[in-house]
């Protein structure tokens, strides 16, 4: 198995140019108004490779590493429609050789904005190894695989709060280079609003159908039956995380990358890590799960609290 993982991570790695080209130059698709191109680069790349992977593994017999062919040779038709259409004429913003150089204060400005969404994504691991291990501990292989269940169901079921987020920030941006305050406001309240309503919606769904959740990924019965129980407990303040990406997407669009970095490790390093660790000493392996809710509440609530005592607080005394 792990020469599996080897050959799979050695393969992807090689193409990980590809990734980043189709999803780090898409950004500049939607952030001109594209929006349907944008998801179109997305789009091509999943099809692509969900008609790829059974071609490659069955067929070809290459089982792991034709999977991870599948995945490298689909990102690298989608970094080629991006190229494509960033250097065609439909886009307002051309891509050209000539202007391909680097300025120190472009730089700098990118580097922190993209410090933001780096923290994010690394916490997230830092939260996971910690989990992990703290399930081994006092659980064992059982509630590791239900924790990966109950994680590949947020990772799915927290993406239209993200999409929301991330289709507001070039509205954010653009009203607030033009000084429009008051529509940055009304942008701010809309995508709130979104947001929250979204994931309280699925939270609903979660809590009362939580099996048809689970079925997706297990029918063992007795798996099943534990994860019933964990899926409650570990999505209990689920909604309040949309206040948190709100904050957060406020926060990066608008310059302030440092407010956005510090609740990223605010909740996850400085809460849910030390929480998972401490908890089931006290109340059992429940403490591990409960860890993420708490946290969902903290870190939600200060999150956006500070973005409205600052940036919100700003933002009014712009217009008055």
């Amino acid at each position: 198995m792990v020469c599996g993982y080897s050959n799979y991570l050695t393969i992807y790695l090689l193409g990980t140019v590809f990734v980043l080209i189709g999803l780090g130059m898409n950004s500049f698709i939607n952030s001109q108004g594209f929006a349907k191109i944008g998801m179109m680069t997305v789009l091509i790349g999943a099809v692509l490779n969900i008609i790829l992977d059974p071609i490659f593994i069955f067929l070809f017999n290459m089982n792991v590493k034709g999977a991870a062919l599948a995945t490298v040779l689909s990102q690298f038709v989608s970094a080629l429609w991006t190229i494509h259409f960033l250097r065609s004429d439909q886009t307002i913003l051309k891509l050209k050789k000539e202007c391909m150089y680097l300025k120190p204060y472009y730089v700098k400005r990118i580097f922190s904005l993209g410090t933001a969404g780096f923290m994010m994504g690394i916490t997230n691991s830092i939260v996971s190894i910690v989990c992990n291990s703290t399930l081994q501990l006092y659980g064992g292989d059982l509630y590791i695989a239900i924790m990966t269940i109950i994680n590949s169901i947020r990772e799915v079921v927290q993406l239209p709060a993200q999409g929301f987020g991330n289709a507001s920030q070039p509205v954010l941006g653009y009203n607030y280079g033009a000084k429009e305050y008051k529509r940055v406001l009304s942008a701010i309240r809309f995508v709130t609003l979104l947001c929250f309503g979204t994931m309280f919606v699925i939270w609903v769904l979660i809590t009362a159908f939580p099996q048809y959740f689970i079925n997706i990924f297990t029918h063992d019965p007795h798996m099943t039956k534990h994860a019933i129980i964990y899926i409650k407990l570990y999505f209990a303040g689920f909604f309040m995380q949309s206040l948190q990406i709100c904050g957060q997407s406020v926060a990066v669009r608008l310059g302030k990358s440092k407010q956005a970095i510090f609740f990223s490790i605010f909740r996850k390093v400085i809460i849910v890590a030390p929480l998972t660790i401490i908890l089931p000493r006290f109340i059992g392996i429940e403490g591990v799960f409960i860890s993420e809710a708490i946290s969902n509440f903290i870190g939600g609530g200060a999150c956006y609290m500070t973005m409205w005592l600052t940036i919100g607080k700003s933002l009014k005394k712009e217009i008055s």
